[in-house]
């Protein structure tokens, strides 16, 4: 007969097994819970590592409600500018589809940048328009604001501030948006209002290096 110890004591192999089983749940955990901060520490490092190009301009224009927008409403967010113009038959619609992954994507992950699109042809992007464009492609304004103002104020902000080319022929008639040229580069600026990367987002290199780095500056100001 087995004695009563023996009846509910598991065999030695199965008690070892459990043992490791509890050894590697706990090692999960433990993985699990420092992961952020190894996520965290390597977006620092990043981050550091980052060049500056100088700080984001200072600025007063109008957003796609006709309300008052200035650099002031993006510090201390990480940034994400590009520049369009609402007629543009090329190149600002693929933008504007980049800068959308770009803001779902920082969504899911529970990232919190500022994007932001000035236009180039603010004398025909009146708020209105670009309230009719912010719909018309998806836009989410919650985080995302399309910027207009005086032609002079817009210069001053894309050409001196930011170094992005924008312009138009010298010839060219205000019917003529042909005739507008600009830069395709996303503009990338940290939580201190310095300016850390321009990328080339309509190719997709460009693209995954400003994920890259976007991800980095949102998690290293944490």
């Amino acid at each position: 007969m087995l004695t009563p110890s023996t009846e509910s004591a598991p065999p030695r192999g199965h008690r070892w097994l459990a043992v490791s089983a509890l050894a590697c749940v706990l090692l999960s955990l433990a993985a699990w819970r420092a992961l952020p901060l190894l996520e965290a520490a390597q977006a620092r490092r990043l981050a550091e590592n980052m060049p500056v190009f100088g700080a984001m301009p200072s600025f007063r224009l109008t957003d796609q409600e006709g309300r008052p927008f200035s650099d002031a409403d993006l510090r201390g967010h990480v940034v994400v500018a590009d520049f369009i113009f609402t007629r543009c038959p090329t190149v600002c619609p693929l933008l504007t589809s980049r800068m959308l992954r770009l803001q779902r994507e920082a969504r899911e992950e529970g990232l919190s940048p500022r994007f932001v699109s000035f236009s180039v042809d603010p004398g025909y992007d009146t708020p209105e328009r670009l309230s009719r464009y912010a719909s018309e492609h998806g836009v989410d304004t919650a985080n995302w604001s399309l910027l207009t103002g005086p032609l002079e104020a817009v210069e001053t902000t894309v050409l001196d501030g930011f170094r992005v080319m924008m312009g138009r022929d010298a010839d060219a008639g205000e019917d003529d948006f042909f005739s507008i040229f600009h830069g395709e580069h996303f503009v990338l600026v940290d939580a201190d209002g310095r300016i850390r990367g321009y990328y080339k987002a309509a190719e997709d290199a460009g693209l995954e290096a400003l994920q890259r780095d976007l991800r980095a500056l949102s998690l290293a100001d944490r």
